[in-house]
């Protein structure tokens, strides 16, 4: 019993180091920088009651205020697949995890 404890403890440990260590790698969000990058975005997510036509009828929302976080898990979602919208899914493909981090910024502070 004392075996399965430690391999336990030994897990979690690894689990926290792991998850430090990628919050440590993330990258740092610039919202001066994402100035230059979310001219595909403000089409789409600036507009209030805009919908989209393709595939089907969808209303896209207002991103502005929306926590750095969010945004970032929301178009590390559509560039593995997890999400699907093929339109979200083409522009996030582009997109370096630094572009995530500084569109994410921008948006974060943007009201």
């Amino acid at each position: 019993m004392k075996a399965i404890a430690s391999i336990g403890a030994m897990v979690c440990g690894l689990v926290l180091v792991g998850s430090a260590h990628a919050q440590a790698t993330a990258p740092k969000g610039d919202a001066e920088a994402a100035k230059k990058k979310v001219a595909m975005c403000i089409g789409c997510h600036s507009i209030p009651f805009y919908k989209t036509a393709f595939p089907e009828v969808y209303h896209v929302p207002l991103i502005a205020g929306q926590s750095p976080e969010y945004i970032v898990k929301a178009l590390q979602g559509y560039k593995s697949g997890e999400r699907s919208h093929p339109s979200m899914r083409g522009i996030a493909t582009s997109l370096s995890d630094q572009d995530m981090a500084d569109v994410a910024a921008y948006y974060a502070r943007t009201k």
